[in-house]
């Protein structure tokens, strides 16, 4: 066991929309660990639930790897590990031993959510199938998350990020062309399905406060993956057609996308008619271009457009082009590089970096969550203390402490 240099209490992060409410999280890898992390942001206690020896598989998955400076004979930390499980607990537990499985179920009897993405079939194999949980704790909400569905003809289908993206549809949608599909660049099926599920945990909750009793939650990277086609799905299931990937240029509005200019690109937005007036009228463009005149014109011809646009913007540099675009009001931006973004002000100021206190590696920045409560004055409240992710099983002996002070 790996003794903590320092634990935060749950009493010590502040109160949050979710205080008290206890998640016991038996999923691994990302897309069940980012809804408990969800959870975790908004003041529940999450309480991780490992296996003996190695954790979390991402605890294995790097590099890059940050070795401990201070602490000899600790373990190196994957920083994959560190972006998804903020706000938790560990406890290791080997859900086939008898002794570690009753611990468990202690866990879940006081639970109010439980969250698990192993495949179909595993949970019942291990004797905790959604009705054995459910009669022990009639009250619990059950968050499970599959790759490709709980049922259905490939139900059973291990999931996988990347799969799942092609699967989706998603890859098909995203590159420079037709026949060059390209992944996103975060594992968005994955992180998209940690998103809905926490949001069908809230419902879940809510519902529970009526009823008094719990559901199960389900969702999938497929599922996920397909409930953000957005305008692409209307565009095939109401007018037939499929919509394919077309590099930094949006299919439906124009112009709408990255732009070259003389010393790199900008992207701009021209949403609407008045607009584009303007956009024209700060650049000596004839808005009255038969070419161009609608937005449904400019579609219709955006490899003009586009060359038109890069004719002019040829001669601007991207900061007083960015700088003109501004005074217009024309909506643009840079494309910035991860280490500008947090290092640019405006991040910052939103709360989407927090420090942290690791037990192992000390003070480390970690991405912040994105919501930001406040009250009707206008004042920012209920931003807890955030904490670290976990070492491996740090917190056996405050869960088996809490388990015995809170038994019958």
């Amino acid at each position: 066991m790996t003794t903590p240099t320092r634990q935060t209490t749950q009493r010590e992060r502040g109160d949050g929309p979710l205080s008290g409410t206890v998640v016991v999280d038996l999923s691994r890898a990302l897309a069940g660990p980012h809804a408990t992390m969800m959870l975790g942001d908004l003041g529940a206690r999450v309480i991780k639930v490992e296996a003996p020896g190695r954790g979390d598989d991402t605890r294995g998955w790097g590099p890059p790897f940050v070795r401990p400076e201070h602490h000899i004979g600790a373990s190196e930390e994957s920083t994959y590990f560190l972006s998804a499980n903020r706000n938790k607990e560990s406890i290791a537990l080997d859900l086939k031993d008898a002794g570690d499985h009753a611990t468990l179920l202690r866990m879940v009897s006081r639970a109010d959510v439980l969250v698990e993405n192993f495949r179909t079939g595993v949970l019942d194999r291990l004797g905790l199938g959604f009705a054995e949980l459910h009669r022990l704790n009639p009250r619990l909400v059950i968050l499970s998350i599959t790759g490709f569905g709980h049922d259905g003809p490939e139900g059973g289908r291990a999931g996988y990020d990347q799969i799942a993206q092609g699967e989706s549809g998603l890859m098909s949608l995203t590159g420079p062309s037709p026949d060059q599909p390209q992944k996103f660049g975060t594992p968005i099926c994955d992180l998209l399905a940690g998103m809905y599920g926490a949001y069908g945990v809230l419902a879940a909750l809510l519902e529970r406060d009526r009823t008094g009793q719990g559901r199960v939650v389900r969702t999938s990277l497929l599922a996920a993956g397909v409930g953000v086609h957005a305008f692409q799905a209307t565009r095939w299931t109401v007018a037939g057609e499929v919509g394919l990937a077309q590099g930094n240029h949006h299919p439906s509005i124009a112009p709408y996308g990255l732009f070259r200019c003389a010393d790199g690109s900008v992207q701009i937005a021209v949403g609407s008619a008045d607009l584009w007036r303007r956009f024209c009228s700060g650049f000596g463009l004839d808005a009255g271009d038969a070419r161009f005149a609608t937005n449904a014109d400019r579609v219709a011809h955006h490899t003009e457009l586009v060359e038109s646009l890069e004719r002019v913007f040829s001669t601007w540099k991207s900061d007083d082009l960015l700088t003109r675009l501004a005074e217009l009001g024309v909506p643009a931006g840079r494309v910035r590089t991860l280490d500008q973004v947090y290092d640019w002000e405006q991040t910052r100021s939103q709360g989407l970096l927090v420090n942290v206190e690791h037990d192992t590696l000390g003070t480390v920045t970690l991405a912040g969550p994105p919501l930001r409560f406040f009250d009707t004055e206008g004042t920012e409240v209920t931003r807890h203390r955030h904490t670290a992710p976990p070492v491996l099983n740090a917190h056996r002996d405050r869960v088996r402490a809490w388990l015995d002070e809170r038994a019958p």
